[in-house]
């Protein structure tokens, strides 16, 4: 529609400088020559025409196929740019998990361990109260087994200085009170 337009245009330009060549005789430089134009315009019509027919649509196609590869080169950077936004969004998301869950581990460890260092200091309390228990326990038996020990010694002893004392002395009821006496007074110390 646009090349008919631009013909008619140059067909009535042409014409009309044909027939305002043929009222003015003079040839002066800035004198158009009417058949000159004619055959120039016509010439110019036909180069129009095969342009049009034969390298126009080729050229208006190439510039077609490059305007549409442009646009899908454009539409696949906004693509590729979306889609490097959603991972990196993605991977900073995964990095804030790995950053809390680090720290929940850290947390649990450092628990663990307090946990451990008490049941350990407990446990040794525990440990170290039944030794002194068990060692209070034996030095009250060992106490009580020389005690014992030392009572049968003395009551040996008095059984002993009971005898010579009786034999050299007849008076038994004399000599029970003092062995008695004796005993009793062992048994305080």
């Amino acid at each position: 529609m646009l090349i008919i337009n631009m013909i008619a245009n140059i067909l009535f330009a042409v014409i009309a400088l044909v027939v305002s060549e043929g009222e003015s005789a003079e040839g002066g430089l800035l004198s158009v020559n009417g058949g000159l134009a004619f055959w120039t315009t016509v010439t110019f019509i036909l180069l129009v025409l095969l342009l049009t027919k034969f390298a126009w649509k080729p050229i208006l196609s190439a510039l077609k196929q490059r305007e549409d590869a442009i646009k899908d080169s454009l539409e696949q950077a906004e693509k590729a740019k979306e889609e490097a936004k959603r991972i990196l969004a993605e991977n900073q998301n995964n990095l804030a998990k790995a950053e809390e869950e680090s720290k929940k581990i850290i947390e649990q460890s450092r628990q663990f361990a307090d946990n451990l260092k008490e049941q350990m200091l407990k446990e040794s309390k525990e440990q170290a109260q039944k030794l002194i228990a068990d060692a209070t326990e034996e030095i009250e038996r060992k106490k009580n087994a020389a005690f014992d020990e030392l009572k049968n010694q003395i009551a040996d002893i008095s059984i002993k200085a009971a005898e010579k004392i009786l034999k050299e002395n007849l008076d038994a009821e004399k000599n029970k009170k003092l062995v008695d006496k004796y005993i009793s007074d062992i048994s305080k110390n």
